[in-house]
This record gives C-alpha cells, structure tokens and sequence, in this order.
C-alpha cells in the first residue's frame, strides 16, 4: 500500500493536483449534486445513457470519478487511483463525444461543440500524477511515511547479521 501512497515532497505535484483536483470536484459536483448550474445526478445519468448510450454502471463511474476523484486529489488521498480514474473518464470523453469536433473548443461558436485540447491537457495532468504521485502536502506522502524505529525494532536490527561487501 506505501508504494501505491508514496510520492516527493515536490510542491509543483501539490500544485497541479490542487489545480486538477479543484476542477474535477467542480466538474464533479455539477453531475452529481447540480451545484455551479449543473443538472443534476438524475439528468447527467439520464443525458449519458439516453443520449451518450453510455450504460448506468460506466455513467456512475464517470460521474464518481469526477467527483470523489476531484474531491480525493484535493486532500491528496489516493492521488493515482483518482488520477487513473479522471484520466479514463477524459479519454472517453474525447473519444466519444469531442473528438468529432476536432481539436480546439468551440471560441468562437462556428462548431458543432467542444474539442478534445481540454481533455489531453487534462489526461497529461492525470498521468504526471500516476506516476509522480500527490507531492507534498498531501495524504498520502503522510500516511506512506516509514515508520519511526522503535527502541525494539533497532535492537532487532544490531543483533542481524550485516551483509558483507564482495568486490
């Protein structure tokens, strides 16, 4: 599980998961509680399998993914599971719905909807924190720690044998 949680104490990795993290959650409440103007959890299910044909499971996965995952990354509980989570979600997104719009968002209203530039930054945000894990302050660089040695512990340690060194 250390492995999993353990990350630097880089701050730039706090940063962009606080960033990433923020927009997620908001992203996220909007599907799931319909605040900042959103639908809704019952119209964002309701618009991905009537009208995205994404079926009910995937839909809620999505919708957690945003939220919970956003909501995670903020605290920076589980940074790369939240992260793969987002990334997945995004890649989907830009697969099923924005790729046939092409790559820049809709400025100027001349498209037919969004592109998909959003959700590469997005999706390369995501991997650098798979990989690098939540930085410092964050829950997991505090609960992957190792543990202090104890007394007990270091005397166990002084009566092994220490390896010897071959040239």
């Amino acid at each position: 599980m250390r492995k999993w949680m353990a990350t630097s104490k880089d701050p730039a990795l706090t940063m962009l998961r606080g960033v990433v993290g923020v927009v997620f959650f908001a992203h996220g409440a909007q599907k799931m509680l319909g605040w900042f103007g959103g639908p809704g959890f019952s119209a964002t299910m309701k618009g991905f399998s009537s009208f995205l044909h994404i079926p009910a499971p995937l839909a809620l996965l999505a919708i957690a993914a945003e939220f919970l995952g956003g909501l995670a990354l903020v605290g920076g509980l589980f940074t790369r599971v939240a992260a793969s989570g987002i990334a997945v979600t995004m890649a989907v997104a830009a697969a099923l719905v924005h790729l046939p719009n092409g790559f820049f968002m809709n400025w100027t209203g001349a498209q037919r909807g969004e592109g998909f530039e959003y959700h590469l930054l997005a999706i390369a945000a995501a991997a650098v924190l798979m990989l690098r894990g939540g930085g410092a302050w964050s829950l997991d660089r505090a609960l992957a720690r190792p543990e202090r040695a104890s007394p007990v512990r270091l005397a166990q340690e002084a009566d092994r044998p220490a390896l010897s060194r071959t040239a």
